[in-house]
C-alpha cells in the first residue's frame, strides 16, 4: 500500500511491548467521533423506554416492536453504504454522512413533541444513520491496524465508544433531576454532543485506501459475488445470526430488570451505566484475550454471559440490588466479549478491497437478528408472560451456542487459531 498525496494513509502501530493499549491515531480519532457521538445516543435510549411503556403505555409486544425496529432498521442500509465505501475507497466520506444524518436527527426530536409516531420516525432515521457509518468506520479500523492485533484495536475503539455510553445516561439523568419532564433540555444537550462528534471524524480522520485495489474497481454484482463466496465470513454470518436471533435487546432486559428490581424509574438510566462500566474495564483484556485464544472462541463463550442474566431473571423473580447489579454487569460481560471481537473476528477473514462490503453483511446479519429477537422476546412476554419468554430464550440461546461452535470450528480466522 503506498500514501496518495490526497488522502495520507495512517500509519501501522508499533508492535505492542508494554502492557498499554496501542492503536493508529485513526482509531483513536474513530473511538473519539464514537465517544460523543454515544454520549448523544445514549442520552436518548436511557429516557425513551420508560416513557414510551410508562408515558404512552404500551405494552411489551409494542415496545417490542419498536426497539426491534430500532436495533434492526440500519440494516437496509449497511450493504448499500458498504458497497460504495469499497467501490471508490472513500471510507470517511461514507461514515462522516451517516453521522451527519444523525446529527440532523437530534433536531428533528426537538419537534416531535410527545408523538410517539413521530419520535419513531426520527429514531428510525437516526439508525439508518447508525447503518450508513457502521462498516467503512469499522474498516477503517481494520485498514489502520495490524491484522494479528485487530482485537486489541476493536477493543480500544469500544472501549472508548464505551465511556460514551457511560456518560450518555448520567447526562440525561442528570438533567431530568435537575429539571423534572424536561426532555426537551435533554435533545438539545444530545445535539451539542453529535456535533462535537461530527467535527472530530470531519476534521481529524484520515481515509485509508487500499492502494493495490483502488484503481481496479469492481462492479456492484462482481463484488457481492466475491464477498459472498467467503466460505469463512459465510460461517460468520451463519454463527453471528443464530447467536443474535436469541439476545434479547438491552432495553427489554432492563425494564425486566427494573420490574423484578423494584428500580425507582428516575434511576431507569443508570441501568445503562452499570452495563457501560463493565464493559469499559473488559473491552482491551477481552480484545487482547481473542488475539491470544481464538476470536470465536470467545465470541461464541461470551453469549453464556446472557444465558446467566435469563437464568437470573427466571429464577429469581424477586432482585436483590446485587441481583439488579449482576444482571446489568452480566450485559456488560456480553458486550465486551462479543460486539467488536465480531468485528475483528471478520475483519480477520476479508479479502482487500471488500473490508466495507463485508463488515457491512456482518452487521447486517446482527441488526436482522437483533430486530427478530426484541419482536419475538417483546410478543413472547405479552403472550405467555416474563416467565414464558425468559424459558424460551434460554433454551433457544444454548442450542445456538452448541450450533454455533459447530459452524465456526477450526476457522481460520487469526493467528490464534
Amino acid at each position: 500500500m503506498y500514501p496518495t498525496v490526497r488522502d495520507p494513509l495512517v500509519s501501522m502501530p508499533p508492535t505492542r511491548t508494554g502492557r498499554w493499549p496501542r492503536a493508529s491515531r485513526n482509531v483513536l480519532m474513530l473511538g473519539l467521533t464514537s465517544l460523543f457521538t454515544d454520549i448523544s445516543s445514549e442520552m436518548m435510549t436511557a429516557v425513551l423506554p420508560l416513557y414510551f411503556v410508562l408515558e404512552l403505555r404500551m405494552t411489551p409486544f409494542q415496545f417490542g416492536v419498536i426497539d426491534g425496529l430500532y436495533q434492526g432498521v440500519s440494516a437496509a442500509v449497511r450493504v448499500a453504504s458498504g458497497f460504495v465505501a469499497d467501490a471508490g475507497q472513500r471510507h470517511k466520506l461514507v461514515a462522516s454522512v451517516g453521522y451527519a444524518l444523525s446529527t440532523a436527527c437530534r433536531l428533528g426530536l426537538l419537534v416531535a413533541g410527545q408523538s410517539w409516531s413521530a419520535l419513531t420516525a426520527v429514531l428510525m432515521l437516526d439508525r439508518i444513520g447508525k447503518g450508513i457509518r457502521t462498516a467503512p468506520r469499522d474498516a477503517l479500523i481494520t485498514l489502520s491496524s495490524r491484522r494479528e492485533a485487530l482485537g486489541e484495536a476493536f477493543g480500544v475503539h469500544r472501549a472508548l465508544d464505551t465511556v460514551g455510553a457511560m456518560i450518555g445516561p448520567v447526562a440525561a439523568f442528570a438533567v431530568l433531576a435537575l429539571l423534572p419532564g424536561a426532555y426537551d433540555v435533554v435533545f438539545v444537550v444530545s445535539l451539542v454532543f453529535a456535533v462535537i462528534g461530527l467535527s472530530v471524524i470531519v476534521l481529524f480522520v484520515q481515509n485509508r485506501q487500499e492502494a493495490e485495489v483502488v484503481a481496479a474497481g469492481t462492479g456492484v454484482r462482481r463484488r457481492f459475488r466475491e464477498v459472498a463466496a467467503n466460505r469463512q465470513l459465510r460461517r460468520v454470518l451463519t454463527a453471528g445470526g443464530l447467536l443474535g436471533t436469541l439476545t434479547a435487546s438491552d432495553a427489554l432486559i432492563y425494564l425486566l430488570v427494573q420490574r423484578q428490581g423494584s428500580v425507582a424509574a428516575t434511576v431507569f438510566p443508570l441501568l445503562y451505566v452499570g452495563t457501560a462500566v463493565v464493559y469499559l474495564l473488559l473491552a482491551v483484556p477481552f480484545g487482547r484475550l481473542a488475539d491470544r485464544v481464538g476470536r470465536r472462541r470467545l465470541f461464541v463463550w461470551g453469549h453464556f454471559a446472557i444465558v446467566s442474566v435469563y437464568a437470573l431473571l427466571l429464577w429469581q423473580p424477586v432482585l436483590s440490588m446485587a441481583g439488579v447489579l449482576l444482571a446489568v454487569g452480566l450485559v456488560g460481560v456480553y458486550y465486551a466479549a462479543t460486539d467488536g471481537v465480531l468485528a475483528a473476528l471478520a475483519g480477520g477473514v476479508l479479502p482487500a478491497g471488500h473490508m466495507s462490503t463485508g463488515q457491512a453483511l456482518v452487521s447486517t446479519v446482527w441488526a436482522v437478528a437483533r430486530l427478530l429477537a426484541a419482536t419475538m422476546f417483546g410478543a413472547c412476554w405479552t403472550v405467555w408472560g416474563a416467565e414464558g419468554a425468559l424459558q424460551l430464550f434460554l433454551v433457544g440461546m444454548l442450542a445456538s451456542v452448541a450450533a454455533a461452535f459447530l459452524v465456526l470450528r477450526n476457522l481460520d480466522a487469526s493467528p490464534a487459531e
